[in-house]
């Protein structure tokens, strides 16, 4: 499986103060977006998330999001070594994502920019 990078993830209380904050940090604009009631918001490295308490007190549970080559692949990789897929792969606005649980507990979302193609 090849790790083409990793977003950190971020909960926060106010996303407008935060998106302004992290914009000048890093000198690129936020991409937004909503999902599953939750306000997301982009910004280089960083994945900013917004939203109702019990939608957030789940994404908290996840430590970070890894970018791969295919999401596919990912799930092969993950299981051959002990890894459990708890979700996906689903299809999400910008590819495909999964989420797994590691053999120590550790959870992560693994995400690649393969769009499904319809039809």
């Amino acid at each position: 499986m090849e790790i083409l990078g990793t977003t950190l993830r971020i909960c926060v209380d106010d996303l407008e103060t935060s998106v302004a904050f992290y914009e000048r940090l890093t000198g690129s604009p936020a991409l937004r977006f909503e999902r599953g009631g939750v306000s997301v918001a982009a910004v280089s490295c960083f994945l900013l998330m917004s939203g109702p308490a019990e939608e957030i007190e789940v994404l908290r549970k996840v430590t970070a999001t890894i970018a791969v080559k295919d999401v596919d692949e990912a799930f092969a990789a993950l299981t051959a070594v002990g890894a459990q897929v708890v979700a996906g792969p689903v299809p999400t606005p910008a590819g495909r994502n999964l989420i797994a649980v590691h053999p120590d507990g550790s959870v992560f979302e693994y995400v690649d920019r393969n769009p499904v193609q319809n039809g």
